[in-house]
């Protein structure tokens, strides 16, 4: 199965891919999507969505994965970062695949084994559980790592758990 992992945001926004055969993983490719910040909203989130449709074409994903939102101190970006999460989740649909959504905390617990990991310690545990994985950046890598965590629930479904 081959699993898209997506880290939304709307100036930057990770993605890795991973194939799963049970518990094995295996990176596949990862990357970022930028937008141009000095562009209006609505043709930022066009810009998203026509790279993960190239992507999504390119790769032919099985299913997918994003990080929840958490809620800034800024509304403003809170808002912005929805806006650019709902139009990528809208894509995905689109393309008849169906997309998990995980928490932050979760997707930590899920690769370094505490809810509470730092940044540093989640690209770590992608380089550990991912062998030489060259990872297009810390938005790439969080992508993997949701990736990941969409593994494990899988894989735990699939046994009943």
């Amino acid at each position: 199965m081959k699993i898209l992992g997506i880290d939304p945001g709307l100036g930057t926004t990770g993605w890795g891919l991973i194939e799963a055969e049970g518990n094995r993983l295996r990176h596949l490719a990862n990357g970022h999507l930028k937008t141009d910040p000095k562009e209006p909203l609505p043709q930022r989130l066009s810009h998203l969505a026509s790279q993960l449709e190239a992507i999504i074409a390119d790769h032919q994903p099985d299913g997918a994965a994003a990080e929840e939102i958490f809620v800034n101190k800024n509304p403003r970006s809170t808002l912005k970062l929805a806006q650019a999460r709902g139009a990528l989740l809208c894509i995905a649909a689109s393309r008849g695949i169906t997309v998990g959504e995980y928490a932050p905390s979760l997707v930590k617990k899920a690769v370094v084994g505490t809810g509470g990991a730092d940044k540093d310690q989640v690209h770590a545990m992608v380089k550990v559980l991912l062998p030489g994985t060259k990872v297009a950046g810390s938005d790439a890598a969080d992508a993997l790592a949701v990736a990941i965590t969409h593994a494990h629930h899988a894989a735990s479904s699939s046994r009943g758990y």
